[in-house]
This record gives structure tokens, sequence and C-alpha cells, in this order.
């Protein structure tokens, strides 16, 4: 178990490595949660991630010329060869087949050697623990190590000072090095403090170790959140989840979207899927109290792709996007009257599919789907029943 003065140890260490983050409110997300909302940027820490912290508190007390070995989707990656680069060693960072091409980039900018296989961040830890024992490199844990959980502990301690009278603390969850490390920091220096962790639904491994007792490997996963999505947690984690942690809670993959989307609008902060986890919860309303809640945003590397569709998909999930399927009479001037009803209510048309045959149309009928730009979900609800009283029969796709 590691102490509040091994975090101390290790925010030291950290002096002048890593950027200060410092807390902000956010007053139009304390209007979305109904609680004030202040937000831990470390989507803007180097590397784009909290990562950083726990990987050169880590490789910062090898001995000089040790090379390093680590696995990951992504920003454990980054975290490890740039402490790799700045202590003056090689690092060789095993990534899944499917990893984001952003994020291969940057590790390899930051110094290190990228070797692609394998379906999953469990199977490339396999992949580098066996190399490191061939080539005499150290492998460096993303989560199971005491020195990791202190690095990642010192954003608890820098909460303490930033947010005294903070309610709760809610951190995203995968392994849970971070939601340890925190725990113990804020356990130490502010013991009112409560302290959540969030999952993805798809990927709940501290919940299922938590309900065993002990660390359990899942069978699958499913979620977008990559940066969260790990198949065991381990003992040692446990043992500080079990000691510090006050609660868990598990979000949905629409949350998650819906959240990015809110951070993107409402706090011009760009975040990935797992950045944006905790984010999730407190709209969703799962965390207890009414008090302030400092919400983690712990990573900001997505692709540019993944994000366009989170957002087209957060816009849907919030009633900003309505997908129709409307059948008219095959008659002029029917496809007018229909966008003349939509031009009425101020909604912008985004597009327009015209169709004279289908297995459901009758031969005077002709359909047209049809996308629009709504407000909010009681516009969506107004068009669909505004289009229904002019007589045309809508059908809503998902």
């Amino acid at each position: 178990m590691i102490s509040v003065e091994d975090i101390e140890a290790a925010r030291r260490r950290l002096a002048g490595v890593i950027l200060p983050t410092p807390l902000r409110p956010s007053a139009a997300l304390t209007r979305l949660a109904g609680r004030p909302v202040l937000l831990k940027p470390e989507h803007l820490q180097r590397t784009g991630s909290f990562k950083l912290r726990g990987a050169y508190n880590h490789i910062s007390r090898l001995p000089d010329g040790v090379q390093v070995v680590a696995a990951s989707a992504g920003n454990h990656a980054q975290g490890v060869a740039l402490a790799a680069s700045m202590t003056g060693r090689g690092s060789t960072i095993f990534m899944p087949a499917g990893a984001s091409i952003p994020k291969v980039e940057a590790t390899v900018a930051y110094g290190a050697e990228v070797r692609l296989g394998g379906s999953s961040v469990d199977e490339c830890i396999g992949f580098a623990r066996r190399h490191a024992t061939e080539h005499d490199a150290l492998y460096v844990p993303p989560f199971d190590d005491p020195e990791v959980i202190a690095g990642q502990g010192t954003l608890g301690l820098e909460l303490a000072d930033e947010a005294p009278d903070a309610e709760v603390v809610v951190v995203p969850t995968g392994g849970g090095g971070l939601l340890a490390g925190t725990a113990v920091a804020l356990h130490a220096r502010r013991p009112r403090v409560r302290v959540i962790g969030v999952e993805a639904s798809g990927a709940q491994t501290v919940g299922a170790a938590l309900a065993a007792g002990r660390p359990v490997t899942l069978p699958s996963m499913a979620t977008m959140a990559d940066g969260i999505a790990v198949g065991a947690t381990s003992e040692l984690v446990l043992e500080h989840v079990q000691a510090y942690v006050d609660g868990l809670v598990c979000v949905e993959e629409a949350e998650i979207s819906r959240a990015m989307l809110a951070l993107v609008e409402r706090a011009k902060a760009v975040v990935e899927p797992s950045g944006a986890a905790a984010m999730a919860a407190v709209l969703a309303g799962r965390l207890p109290g009414e008090g302030p809640v400092v919400v983690v945003l712990s990573g900001g590397n997505v692709d540019p792709l993944l994000l366009t569709r989170i957002i087209e998909n957060g816009l849907a999930v919030a009633g900003r996007y309505l997908s129709m399927r409307v059948v008219v009479a095959d008659r002029p001037g029917a496809l007018a009257t229909l966008i003349g009803a939509l031009a009425s209510l101020g909604v912008n048309v985004l597009s327009v599919e015209h169709h004279r045959f289908g297995p459901t149309l009758d031969p005077d009928q002709v359909e047209v789907l049809v996308t629009v730009e709504t407000r909010n979900r009681a516009q969506h609800d107004e068009v669909i029943a505004t289009l229904a009283a002019c007589g045309f029969t809508v059908e809503v796709l998902s």
C-alpha cells in the first residue's frame, strides 16, 4: 500500500516535468448538472493525459541506461515514451493493431519504437513482458505498480489544494491506478471528500473485482472509451480501492457521447471518450450529494474521425438531429408542402432523399427520408406532431 508520503515524494520528483492543470469552474456545465462543476483539465497535460505522472515517477528511478517496455492503447504509451526520452533511455511500446493512428504517431514522435499487434491491450501486455525478459529491459506497468500509483496520486494532492470545499471527486477508471492514487491523497489531505470511480458499462473491470473480492478477467469488453478498456485490474489496485474509494458507478456509450458534446460546446474542452466518462456520470445524475463536484478530464487524445462520429451521435442523443421516414401523396406540390411545414418550425433541413418505389408504399405514395437539425428534444417532438397534424405518416429512424 502506498502512503501520502510516497505521493509527496512523487510530487517533488515531477516538479518541472508536468504542466500545471489548475482547476476551473464551468458555469454552463453547472447549469446542466444542477450543482457546481469544477473541471480538472488533465487533457491539457503533456502527452495529452495524466499518464506522464506515473510513468515518469517510475522510470526516473531506474538505473541509468536501462531500456523500458510498455503496452498501451495510447495514453500510457505516450507517457512512457516521453518519460524514457527525458531520462535518456530507449523505449519499446506494444500497441494493439487497431490503435488510433494519431496515438501511434504521437508515441513515435516522443521517441519510442512502436510495435503493432494483437487485438487488445491485455494481449499486448503479454508481448511486452516477453520482450522485456528476452532483451534485458524493464516492463513499465500501466497501473499495477506502487510508483505508478504514487505518480498518478499527485493529481489528488493538487485537488486537495485547489478544491478544499469539494464534496465529490469523480475519476475515470480503467485499471484503477489514477483512482487509487487520487483516493489515497484525498483521504489523507481532505478526508471528507468522497472519491467516486466511473467505468464504462462495457468494461467494468474494477466493479467486477469488487464484486468478486479479487481481480477477475472480463471475458469481453465493448466500449469506445479505449483508455479505460482494461481486461483486469490487480490485487494492488483493488486493495487501495477497497480501503479508500467511496463508490463506483458506470456510464453508457450514449451518455459518454452526450458528455463529450457538452464539454466541446459548453466548456470548449476536446476530450477522448475515457476522458469524458466522469462528466457523463455527473450529467446522468449518478453521483451522491448536491455540492461542488470535481470532474477529472483524464485525457484528450481522440482520433479526429472518431470525434466527428461521436459528436454526431451526441447530437442525436441530445435530440439535436432528427431523421425521419415520411410518407406523402404522389402528387405535385406534396414535397413542397412537407418542406414548407418544416420551414414553418424553424428547423434546418440537412438532407432529403425522395423515393418513388418501396415495398411498403401504395402506388399513389412516395417516401421521403429527411434529416433536420433541432434545438432540443422538445422541438424534436414538435416536428413529429406538426407533420402528423398535416396528414403525413411519420416514422422516426434510429
